[in-house]
């Protein structure tokens, strides 16, 4: 290595980018999850946090917490705010008391003591709005609305909430208000779908992770029955959490394919530094060198190739969070706290060694049996040698432990064992695919234009560029088109035209004794509109087959059901969209016991069947019922449906609201403008939600997401195009030796560079081919069987994919043609 790192700049690029990819994903979430525990308490709001839905907590209830800390009571839910010029929008309503926030800081703009932002003055109470709502209605600081049946001046904005991210994703902007304020709208009606936290605040000379998880436990002994869903420090957004593992393993595999694209380079510029070293070798094996010793020699240099390559991975990736706090850290709306994470730079590290292991040890392998004479042989190729038996055990040992690896340290094995398939699935794919590329051209008819005759035989002669190339490129072209496909789809299901007969709106918190006034009243300003309504509530499923919901251990797609409340419904008639797979639907004058109807899906996914019995706490209260049937649902119509529902007897005299959507043919944004006010001004306690709104919020959430894959993707695509590269580099020699001959015997400049440029071109085409196929068949599995959501094939994307495939393979290889082209004919003549 005396010599220099000629030759190993792809090598030691392609080793860099993976490992600074995995390094990065794993630091950045690794510092966010820090962030996360470090700012639970104020993220939570207290040490511990019961919440209940559609109900308050009994003064029992109340009197056991209180007795023990101080609690802070707030309450969530959707309203309608209207101006006094008729304009109106869903706000994110949040009531709190005058012990808000006990931890944190709330941040209004202008700045102001709690009790004189939310006091009632002059017939209005106080409220705090996020800017949106501001600019949305076209209002100021001073201006008044109504919510409900009360009025409100807004008299500061809200730039930031301590507890936040502790709530789940909103549709509408903050209105802030006094929880008398929230009583005074009349909101609060039988069954009305309110969320009541309750935030215990611990003595700060106790308050830690272990005492917050016993005082949960405590409580949930002490009232059994209360059905609330507890949240302690450690764990103050459970679902964002997932989410962020879950994502983090998604980034981390798009790294791993980087890696992996990365290795394609490796064995090729080991292979090519074996070929330019065929002198040295073959000197040590004149002088005693054993096949052995020359294997350790140079398997020590990839090694510390390999070394040098991760250490410059890790140092980047290690930088990243630090770099993005710096940078970016007061737009972050997420606590990110930079640091030196050694678990995953150290995982980063073995990622990167055990790739450089698992593809350069072929190559190496070959030197081992390689006879002196053939090595002192000048050629412009050498015949390939199948390493021994032991040494594929060893290479096999090394992938599996890779394998390994990837697989077990997977938040999802599922999805990491589909990876691991696909990736080797690929790889044989495109091995396959170069062997059919030269098995074709070497079987076409021999043609009369010259340059196509050349072109077809660099495509199948002895040591041809065809399988580095369709390697080099295709995994990458396959990521590119699979991550492509997926974020078109997204974006289609979010931005693109609804369903047909999909509803307009959602109308929520209809109370069950206005129920035929407010039909009725659509049916006048709307005569043409299908309108559906069912009764909802909501409850969480406390057991199972008689064993309770944190001892039950589902499926990972299943889990959610589990983790917080659900909506639930009865029902005479089977719901439209759903379809009865197994059991029966019960009669229409059925009065037994409590049956329910489950999602299929779910139900295998908790492992329920026929017959298990499944319990649901509402309102208090436990109920039982027996699983009679198993239904698959339609849930891309946007139409109502639910997991659970249950035979109509089953919640008699229990409190409830319904829900309703409104189906109309050809409305347009200034007829929904004005059906919502007529509603507003009507129904003051009931929420409109325009399907197209609330489905355009979920798409900027899954933008941003798309955006950071695409940002991921690009690595791959990077390495691809750097193996590419060091592929054709390394043929480079042999492209010299092509091209001296062939002027020798006549060959002009233009001809030669038009038969490279063919035969980059075919190469280039046949394996974007593929990259398409196999990214669309990638995609379309992803999108219908993990997303379960309809697949449509992007053939812009795929188009564009070629496109660049061709020009990035043709290009390229043209710039090693004019170097070769360059050569002058004696120095290469002079040593055949």
């Amino acid at each position: 290595m005396r010599g220099g790192l000629n030759g190993f700049y792809v090598f030691i690029a392609c080793i860099a980018l993976g490992v600074m990819a995995i390094a990065g994903v794993g630091s950045v979430a690794a510092s966010l999850g820090e962030g996360l525990a470090r700012e639970g308490r104020t993220l939570l709001g207290g040490d511990v946090a019961f919440s209940l839905i559609q109900r308050e907590a009994t003064p029992q209830e109340l009197d056991y917490l209180r007795a023990r800390a101080p609690v802070s009571v707030a309450a969530t839910m959707r309203g309608m705010a209207r101006t006094p010029a008729g304009q109106s929008a869903l706000v994110e309503i949040k009531a709190v008391d005058n012990l808000y926030p006990m931890l944190g800081e709330l941040k209004l703009a202008p700045p102001m003591p709690l009790a004189d932002l939310l006091a009632e003055r002059d017939g209005a109470f106080g409220a705090a709005a996020d800017a949106a709502l501001l600019a949305r209605l076209e209002l100021k600081v001073g201006d008044r609305v109504s919510v409900g049946s009360a009025n409100f001046e807004i008299r500061s904005v809200v730039e930031s909430e301590p507890d936040k991210l502790a709530g789940n994703v909103g549709f509408g902007p903050r209105f802030l208000i006094s929880e008398a304020a929230l009583r005074a709208t009349q909101l609060l009606q039988p069954g009305s779908l309110v969320r009541w936290i309750y935030r215990v605040r611990l003595p700060d000379n106790r308050a830690d992770d272990q005492a917050a998880i016993r005082f949960a436990d405590d409580t949930r002994a002490a009232l059994p029955h209360a059905g609330w869903e507890i949240r302690s420090r450690g764990n103050a957004s459970p679902q964002l959490e997932r989410t962020i593992t879950r994502f983090t393993q998604f980034l981390t595999l798009v790294g791993l394919a980087a890696l992996l694209v990365g290795g394609v380079g490796v064995a090729n510029a080991v292979k090519s530094h074996i070929d330019r070293r065929r002198e040295v070798i073959a000197s040590f094996k004149a002088l005693g060198a054993t096949g052995r010793d020359v294997f350790a020699i140079y398997l020590t240099q990839v090694l510390v190739l390999a070394t040098i390559g991760s250490l410059i991975g890790l140092l980047l990736g290690a930088a990243l969070p630090f770099a993005i706090v710096g940078l970016f850290g007061k737009l972050l709306p997420l606590p990110v706290v930079p640091a030196l994470h050694w678990g995953e730079l150290g995982l980063s590290l073995i990622y990167g060694l055990l790739t450089a292991l698992a593809f350069g040890l072929w190559p190496l392998a070959q030197v081992r049996d390689v006879p002196v004479a053939t090595l002192f042989r000048e050629a412009a190729t050498a015949d390939a040698h199948r390493p021994r038996p032991h040494d594929i055990i060893g290479i096999g040992a090394v992938i599996a432990l890779l394998l390994a690896v990837v697989i077990g340290l997977a938040y999802d094995k599922r999805v990491a064992i589909a990876f691991v398939g696909a990736s080797v699935l690929v790889f044989a794919l495109l091995r396959g695919v170069a062997a059919a590329l030269m098995a074709i051209a070497r079987r076409l008819p021999r043609s009369r234009i010259t340059m196509l005759r050349l072109a077809v035989a660099n495509i199948h002669r002895p040591g041809a560029l065809t399988p580095s190339v369709v390697l080099s490129l295709g995994l990458g072209l396959a990521v590119l088109v699979t991550i492509a496909q997926i974020d078109g789809n997204l974006r289609r299901q979010f931005t693109a035209a609804l369903p047909e007969k999909a509803p307009a709106f959602f109308f929520i918190d209809i109370p069950s004794s206005e129920t035929d006034r407010f039909g009725a009243f659509l049916k006048q300003i709307a005569p043409t509109a299908t309108l559906e309504d069912v009764p909802m509530l909501r409850g969480r499923i406390v057991a199972a087959r008689g064993v309770r919901a944190e001892d039950l251990k589902p499926a990972q797609d299943a889990e959610w059901v589990l983790q917080s409340d659900r909506g639930l419904t009865y029902a005479t008639d089977l719901p439209a969209g759903s379809k009865v797979v197994q059991g029966h639907w019960w009669p229409k004058d059925y009065s037994g016991k409590p049956l329910v109807s489950f999602d299929k899906k779910l139900a295998d996914g908790l492992g329920l069947k026929i017959g298990d019995t499944v319990t649901v706490n509402v309102l208090g209260r436990e109920i039982t019922a027996t699983i009679s049937n198993l239904r698959s649902v339609d849930w891309q119509s946007l139409g109502i449906n639910f997991v659970l529902v249950f035979s109509p007897n089953t919640f008699r005299g229990a409190p409830h609201t319904h829900i309703a959507t409104l189906t109309e043919a050809g409305s347009t944004p200034q007829s929904d403008a004005a059906l919502i006010k007529q509603v507003a001004d009507k129904f003051p306690m009931v929420t409109s939600v325009r399907v197209k709104e609330a489905l355009e919020t979920v798409g900027g959430v899954v933008s941003n997401l798309a955006l950071a894959v695409r940002g991921a993707s690009s690595v791959t695509l990077i390495s691809a195009i750097l193996v590419l590269g060091g592929a054709l580099a390394a043929g480079h020699r042999h492209r010299v030796y092509d091209a001296v001959i062939l002027k020798t015997l006549g060959a002009t400049r233009g001809r030669l560079i038009g038969a490279f440029a063919l035969e980059y071109m075919m190469i280039g085409l046949a394996t974007a081919v593929f990259g398409v196929i196999a990214g669309s068949v990638a995609a379309w599995l992803i999108v219908t069987r993990l997303m379960t959501l309809s697949f449509v094939w992007q053939a812009g994307s795929a188009a564009g994919v070629v496109v660049a495939a061709l020009i990035v393979t043709v290009g390229l290889g043209l710039v090693g043609t004019l170097l070769a082209l360059g050569q002058k004919p004696a120095t290469v003549l002079r040593n055949l």
